[in-house]
C-alpha cells in the first residue's frame, strides 16, 4: 500500500493571504474607515474642533420623535416578520411538505432578503398604490376599497408591510438551520412518553430554540432600524423616521449641519451594533444547544 503523501505546503505562505486582500480593502474602505469617519466627526465642529453638541443635538424633539417612530417601526417588523417566518419556515421543514418547496421557498426568501430600495418601492406602488395591481382587482371585483378604508401606503403601516417584504424572508432564511437542528429523537421520545404535537413545541422545541428565536428579532430589528432606501423611495420627506432625517442631514436639505448628520449616524450604530451584538451571542448560545 502506497504511503499517503502530506499536503505540499506553499514555499510562499503570504501568497495565501491574497485571496482575502480584495474583501479586506473592501471592508477597510466601505466599512471601518467611513465608520472611524462617523466616530470623529460627530464630535468635531465644522471647524475641527471638539465639542458634545453634536451629540446633545440628538435630543431635539424632531429627532426623538423620529427615533421614537424608527423604534416603534423596528419592533413591530421584527415582530411580525419573527412570528410569520417562524410559522412559514416550520412548515416547510418541519410539516412534511415536498423537498422542492423548501427548495424554492429557501431560493425565493435568498433573494427576496436582498430585495430593497427603488426597485421595492416601485412594486408595491405598482401592487398596493392608489392605482396598484391588487388595489384595482379588489374594488373592481369584490368591491373592497382599501384606500376607502384606510389604508395609505405612503404612510406608517404601508412602510412597515413593505419593510416585511424583506423581513419575513430573512427570517426564513436564519432559523431554518435551528430548526434543522431539532433532533428527530427529541420528538419521537416525547411522543412514546405522551407528549402531543403541541407540547413538544411548547415544552421541548420552544426552550430550544428560544435563543436563536431572540436572536433573529435582534437582526431583524436591526435590519429595519437601519433601511433608509426603501423609507426614502416610498414616502420621500413625508414620514420623519431617523434613516430619512439622517440623509437629509449630509445633504444638507433641512439644516445644513452634517456634523449632526453624523451624530445621527454615530446613534444608528450603537443601535445596531448592539441589536447585532446581541444576535451574535445568543446565536452561538443557540448552535451549543444545538449540537
Amino acid at each position: 500500500m502506497t504511503a499517503k503523501m502530506p499536503p505540499r505546503r506553499s514555499e510562499h505562505p503570504i501568497l495565501n493571504w491574497f485571496g482575502v486582500v480584495p474583501f479586506a480593502l473592501f471592508a477597510l474602505l466601505f466599512l471601518i474607515l467611513p465608520t472611524i469617519r462617523i466616530v470623529i466627526a460627530s464630535f468635531q465642529t465644522p471647524e475641527g474642533l471638539f465639542t458634545l453638541g453634536n451629540i446633545a443635538g440628538l435630543s431635539a424633539p424632531n429627532i426623538v420623535n423620529a427615533t421614537m417612530l424608527s423604534l416603534k417601526l423596528s419592533l413591530i417588523t421584527a415582530l411580525f416578520g419573527c412570528l410569520v417566518g417562524l410559522a412559514i419556515a416550520v412548515a416547510v421543514t418541519r410539516g412534511g411538505l415536498p423537498e422542492w418547496l423548501r427548495g424554492g421557498m429557501l431560493t425565493f426568501s435568498g433573494v427576496a432578503s436582498n430585495f430593497a430600495g427603488v426597485p421595492l418601492a416601485f412594486a408595491f406602488i405598482a401592487t398596493l398604490g392608489r392605482l396598484g395591481l391588487i388595489t384595482v382587482l379588489l374594488r373592481d371585483w369584490f368591491g373592497i376599497n382599501i384606500a376607502a378604508m384606510g389604508f395609505n401606503l405612503i404612510s406608517f403601516t404601508g412602510l412597515a408591510v413593505t419593510y416585511l417584504y424583506f423581513q419575513i424572508p430573512l427570517m426564513i432564511l436564519i432559523i431554518t438551520p435551528a430548526l434543522d437542528g431539532l433532533k428527530r429523537e427529541w420528538i419521537e421520545a416525547a411522543q412514546t412518553l405522551g407528549a402531543s404535537n403541541a407540547q413538544y413545541w411548547r415544552m421541548v422545541a420552544l426552550p430550544v430554540l428560544w435563543p436563536a428565536l431572540l436572536g433573529s428579532f435582534a437582526l431583524l430589528f436591526a435590519n429595519a432600524f437601519g433601511a433608509v432606501a426603501t423609507a426614502m423611495a416610498l414616502t420621500g420627506s413625508s414620514l420623519s423616521i431617523v434613516p430619512i432625517i439622517l440623509f437629509a442631514q449630509i445633504r444638507g436639505d433641512v439644516l445644513n449641519d452634517p456634523h449632526l448628520g453624523y451624530a445621527l449616524a454615530f446613534g444608528m450604530i450603537v443601535v445596531t451594533g448592539i441589536a447585532n451584538l446581541i444576535y451574535i451571542l445568543l446565536r452561538v448560545r443557540a448552535e451549543r444547544w444545538l449540537k
